[in-house]
């Protein structure tokens, strides 16, 4: 099993290469030797040198999502309660209510988890054509124009 994208390296191999870099092993026959790039070595130097860690950044990855799993389920009835609900009015409820906040993105995230989306539905009516459909005025003295 090798390394994959996205995947940290283990700390044993941080460790190796560090110590062979220490021990003045040039970096690049480093990088060949243990099967990483020659830029990985000098973020890891640069890291060791400004922190003093070598391990796993923990601040990697995603962050937790803000709304619980009981808050969603709020979320959901809620919505679902209100037909034709815009993200923004969404946004102010659950600044309102659970004191949430979260960006349109989130907002719209969290609703296509749920399975809910905000297209126009029938309790939602259009306004209707301005210029279309309506027949043409008679002019004063004049024929009326199809």
């Amino acid at each position: 099993m090798g390394w994959r994208s996205g995947q940290s390296y283990s700390q044993d191999l941080r460790d190796r290469v560090l110590k062979a870099v220490d021990g003045e092993m040039p970096v690049r026959q480093a990088a060949t030797t243990f099967g990483v790039s020659i830029a990985y070595i000098y973020k890891a130097l640069i890291r060791r040198r400004i922190t003093g860690h070598t391990g796993i950044n923990p601040n990697r990855g995603h962050s937790p999502r803000k709304l619980s799993p009981a808050q969603e389920l709020t979320l959901a009835a809620h919505i679902r309660s209100r037909p034709g609900i815009t993200l923004a009015q969404v946004q102010a409820w659950l600044l309102a209510e659970p004191g949430v906040t979260l960006s349109t993105g989130a907002t719209w995230n969290a609703a296509g988890r749920l399975g809910l989306s905000f297209k126009k539905s029938p309790a939602r009516s259009r306004a209707g054509q301005t210029r279309r459909g309506r027949a043409a005025q008679a002019v004063e003295g004049g024929a009326v124009l199809p």
